[in-house]
């Protein structure tokens, strides 16, 4: 596998693809497939085939001209460079409808990536278990966090709530946090931030929505 550096260096689309290749790759060996060709990868993810094969080049693989690539060993490389040799335990904040459906949702598709503890402020809520997962007040996070060795935190929380929340899990040693809230947050350089904004996606394909119909008038 390449090297440390190298793997920093990776562009951070290409980590997100490499994610959702192994996602269709996965379909694929359910399928029977053995095999497959980087046009084959592009149709699934709407992409060109030259951008699968640069990113494919970029991690060090290559399939042949006969029979494309191997499944089952891309799977396995892919898995080498995105997972940890560990499991990462990770915490939902925001236990509403958003944080249970992305708990029954993820558990149990990713073996090194588990959603062990949630946090709310409804004191209906706390003491309970919200789909498999205990949920704790806010003002236990930190010793939650330190017992459970959680390195990640998904925010699901109304805006109000998201630069508060950041802070308690930075403050309880996350080293990343994943931003569902209406609401950009700051971290510390050494946390990693991922934010995804519903509002600006909708929008965004509403954009390409109305220029498809303006093209058919």
């Amino acid at each position: 596998m390449k090297e440390r550096q190298d793997l920093l260096n990776l562009p951070h689309k290409t980590i997100e693809r490499l994610s959702q290749y192994r996602r269709a790759l996965l379909i694929c060996i359910d399928n029977g497939r053995t095999h497959i060709f980087s046009h084959e990868i592009a149709k699934i993810q709407h992409i060109t085939p030259v951008q699968v094969r640069r990113d494919l080049m970029l991690i060090g693989y290559s399939g042949t001209l006969r029979k494309g690539y191997n499944i089952r060993e891309l799977i396995d490389l892919i898995g080498e460079i995105i997972d940890s040799q560990e499991v990462t335990n990770v915490a939902i904040v925001g236990m509403g409808n958003l944080g249970g459906a992305l708990i029954k949702y993820f558990n149990g598709k990713r073996h090194k990536l588990y959603i062990v503890a949630g946090f709310d402020t409804n004191p209906k809520k706390i003491g309970k278990t919200i789909n498999g997962i205990e949920c704790y007040g806010p003002e236990d996070m930190a010793k939650i966090v330190k017992e459970k060795n959680i390195k990640i935190g998904i925010l699901t929380v109304p805006a109000v709530n998201a630069i508060e929340s950041s802070k308690r899990l930075v403050d309880s040693g996350i080293k990343g946090i994943v931003n569902y809230a209406p609401k950009p947050i700051e971290v510390p350089d050494n946390v990693y931030l991922e934010e995804y904004d519903m509002v600006t996606t909708l929008e965004k394909v509403a954009f390409y929505v109305k220029m498809a119909e303006m093209e058919g008038e």
